[in-house]
């Protein structure tokens, strides 16, 4: 996993030469509505890119994180099916329904029932290397899914463009990174992290999430702003030097998120003695998210140490699938 981490902007690099081969089909039939079926490691691109293109896309985008799809899709809407591993059973059953109702279907994988799906069925798909766990493969999926929207024609090049700015934003700040990250490791060992980030940058936090959750077996929540500060802000009440709050800063937030923020910061850190401010690095949100996500990587590497655990072991998610395979 170290390895995995320390090469993530070597995988985008890797992730436009893919895209670079890939021609698609255009849809045959006027697009109303996009849905992305994933979860986990393979569906957190979906619900960052979303994140990354909704002031640009004109058209809505729905992330569907279970068996079943939501009754509007039908023939005019694209139902895109990422799954890391091609065998996510809530995505290929959803992708079954997407099939039965008529739907443009693209898919992303690195092979298994998925990529069998699409060749039977003549849809397009990208194939991506394999072999990893799906949470380190995350820049396979950022990359071909913007790219996949701009062959589409429904968003400019300019996103595609500030991910490969960030490979040199990252590689300029390795050092620094790593030095936050580990200061990050030793601020939540032995509380609760609590994880907070202004709307944009939702998909940014949730990511975090899971990876302190898969890497370093660690429980943590997130929230956003404004969001939290009409219901959990109250909940700070009952707050107390078990949480340790985290707050994702960018320079792009709103002029009434940063009051927010501010205020949001003191009444929390009265609570819990103190909050974690990380600072996003970079010119545009894309550039910035990528920072973020790279270094709590790192965080999320130094507090599995921490904690003295597997970073690979995902046995409670293993027997899960061996029991529903039962069914």
């Amino acid at each position: 996993m170290k390895e995995l981490i320390a090469t993530f902007t070597n995988q985008l690099e890797e992730a436009f030469e893919i895209a670079s081969k890939q021609a698609f089909n255009a849809p045959d039939r006027p697009i109303h509505n996009i849905v992305i079926c994933g979860l986990g490691g393979s569906g957190i691109g979906a619900k960052i890119v979303s994140n990354w293109v909704q002031n640009e896309i004109a058209l809505p985008i729905t992330l569907v994180n279970e068996y079943t799809l939501p009754g509007f899709v039908g023939p005019n809407s694209l139902v895109i099916g990422s799954s890391y591993s091609g065998n996510t059973e809530e995505t290929t059953m959803a992708l079954d329904e997407a099939k039965a109702k008529g739907a443009f279907i693209f898919g992303v994988t690195s092979g298994g029932h998925l990529a069998k799906f699409c060749t039977e069925n003549g849809y397009d798909c990208v194939i991506v290397p394999g072999g990893n766990p799906p949470r380190s493969a995350l820049a396979y999926s950022l990359v071909q899914l913007l790219n996949y929207f701009n062959k589409l024609g429904f968003i400019s090049a300019k996103s595609l463009d500030e991910v490969q700015a960030s490979i040199g934003l990252i590689r300029n700040n390795t050092a620094e990174i790593d030095v936050i990250a580990q200061e990050l490791s030793t601020y939540l060992f032995g509380k609760v992290g609590v994880l907070y980030g202004e709307t944009k940058y939702e998909g940014v936090i949730v990511r975090a999430r899971q990876q302190f959750n898969e890497n370093s077996k660690y429980l943590a929540w997130n929230q956003v702003i404004p969001e939290m500060n009409h219901n959990e802000l109250v909940g700070w009440g009952g707050g107390d030097e078990r949480f340790a709050p985290v707050f994702f800063n960018a320079a792009d937030i709103h002029p009434r998120n940063k009051k927010r923020f501010e205020i949001t910061k003191d009444a929390v850190s009265k609570k819990s003695n103190a909050v974690f401010n990380l600072e996003a690095k970079g010119d545009s949100l894309i550039e910035r998210s990528l920072y973020l996500i790279h270094l709590v990587d790192w965080a999320s590497y130094y507090l599995c140490e921490r904690n003295h655990a597997d970073i690979m072991d995902i046995e409670i998610i293993d027997y899960l699938k061996s029991e529903l395979g039962k069914m």
